[in-house]
């Protein structure tokens, strides 16, 4: 089955197609009417053939024609198709009950994998140990029992080193479990951290473009977004809405600011706010020693006039590192969208 990461090629022909896209393609073109054939399906059925349904993307009048064809004699297309989330989840319904659907369509926009344990492998280790923290070191150790060991690795590294330690001590000590205990543990991964992680995972085109503007120097950014206020004013708001910049680290907490200090080079971050508000500067001075803060000042002052583009790529890089210790859970940063929104 393809990953909801992967991009799939473009559809010429019908040997393009796999097996349960093949009849994703047939479900499409019969439409919601023809819904008794959903109900001669199993649960994992449904899912595969909706997965596969969902990424489906555009298929061909003559390839839909060759493919019902292949499963109905004689019946041919009446022209193409288009497979998406939206389309899969209208169709759903028709005929399942919407908790159902909407339970069904969190799990296929979220990890790939036929079980429960097949997805978590597909789960960034830093997301995994940021949700099992809070949980029970005994549910821990249940978990990464269950995935693979390297990933089971990768994740007790990326958890703090004393809860890590407990948990390796109850999977040593671990009995066999009974069935209903691990249906138990399934179903809490299920139905609060898979779903969660798939609505959160549901990025619409202004997040995307907003992470790429996070990404240009400071010249072309304001370039882009002056060209894109003149022809869509309300995407160019949502996209500085949403824009993570050097600015918005004026926001973190003395805790967050001192677990920063530690991760940025002295020199990088002299530069960075070369070109930053008195406002920033003075959180940051403030939550160093004061032999510290004078020597960054002097560094600064000693630095006389500074390219604009080298302060940018100063900045970029203080934010790279910012969000690379929030994705770990070390800090907690609030983007400009509200102060109650969180960027992980």
């Amino acid at each position: 089955m393809m990953s909801r990461t992967e991009t799939k090629p473009k559809i010429t022909q019908t040997s393009d197609l796999k097996g349960p896209e093949k009849v994703a393609v047939v479900m499409l073109a019969l439409g919601q009417e023809e819904h008794t054939l959903w109900d001669r399906l199993d649960e994992e059925e449904i899912k595969e053939i909706s997965l596969a349904m969902a990424g489906l993307g555009t298929v061909p009048a003559t390839v839909v024609e060759d493919v019902l064809i292949e499963f109905v004699s004689g019946m041919s297309a009446t022209g193409a198709i288009m497979g998406s989330y939206e389309q899969t989840q209208r169709l759903l319904n028709s005929f399942l009950p919407s908790d159902k659907v909407d339970a069904l369509m969190e799990e296929i926009r979220g990890p790939a994998g036929r079980t429960m344990w097949d997805k978590l492998a597909n789960v960034n280790e830093g997301v995994l140990a940021n949700y099992l923290k809070n949980e029970y070191p005994q549910t821990v150790a249940v978990i990464l029992s269950k995935i693979r060991s390297d990933h089971a690795a990768r994740v007790l590294a990326a958890l703090p080193d004393d809860f890590a330690l407990e948990c390796v001590t109850r999977m040593l000590r671990m009995e066999p479990l009974q069935k209903e205990i691990l249906d138990k543990i399934e179903e809490t991964l299920r139905s609060e951290f898979m779903s969660n992680l798939a609505r959160t995972s549901k990025r619409d085109s202004h997040e995307l473009m907003a992470d790429i503007f996070n990404n240009f120097d400071r010249q072309t950014e304001n370039r882009f977004l002056t060209s894109l206020e003149d022809r869509a004013a309300e995407s160019a708001e949502r996209i500085r809405a949403l824009m993570f910049v050097f600015e918005d680290l004026c926001k973190l907490d003395p805790g967050g600011v001192q677990t920063l200090l530690r991760a940025i080079d002295r020199e990088q971050l002299a530069m960075a706010l070369k070109g930053s508000s008195d406002r920033l500067r003075d959180l940051f001075f403030s939550n160093m020693s004061t032999r510290a803060s004078n020597i960054m000042r002097e560094d600064m002052q000693n630095m006389g006039p500074v390219r604009l583009k080298d302060v940018d790529a100063a900045q970029m890089a203080v934010v790279a590192i910012a969000k690379d210790l929030a994705s770990r859970g070390e800090i907690m940063l609030a983007g400009q969208g509200g102060d109650d929104e969180l960027i992980y």
